[in-house]
């Protein structure tokens, strides 16, 4: 998906379900997005890395739905000419998705369950249209 003859890197990140939290035995994790905003601030995430860093090729992609322990929830994949661009992109790219776009994460647990909040979102980042 990102592969170019141009490029000497790829960097990806994939973030999965683990089965504990705090004490607590995780057994899926759900997540729920408006989509028509998450959308937005993923193409706004994908223009900044290009004006950031020298990419060729960019796939962000997020789960929605029930996701198990041990699958994927998200998944950044980004190619460049040299690593450093990639993986600093890779890096900032998770961590900007994580404060701005609006996906809703529910952990759920053997004796209940619990909407999260990532202690990076910031309301105040969302795009205004």
């Amino acid at each position: 998906m990102v592969v170019s003859d141009c490029c000497g890197a790829i960097a990806t990140f994939v973030g999965t379900t683990r089965n504990n939290f705090d004490g607590k035995i995780v057994t899926m994790l759900s997540y729920e997005a408006y989509a028509p905003m998450a959308m937005k601030q993923l193409s706004l995430i994908s223009n900044q890395i290009r004006k950031k860093w020298p990419v060729k090729k960019i796939a962000i992609l997020h789960r929605l739905g029930v996701c198990p322990v041990g699958e994927a929830s998200v998944i950044i994949a980004i190619s460049s000419p040299h690593r450093k661009a990639a993986l600093e992109a890779c890096h900032w790219a998770i961590d900007t998705l994580k404060a701005q776009v609006p996906i809703w994460k529910k952990e759920h647990y053997q004796d209940g369950s619990t909407w999260k909040q990532n202690k990076e979102f910031d309301p105040k980042a969302l795009v205004s249209k």
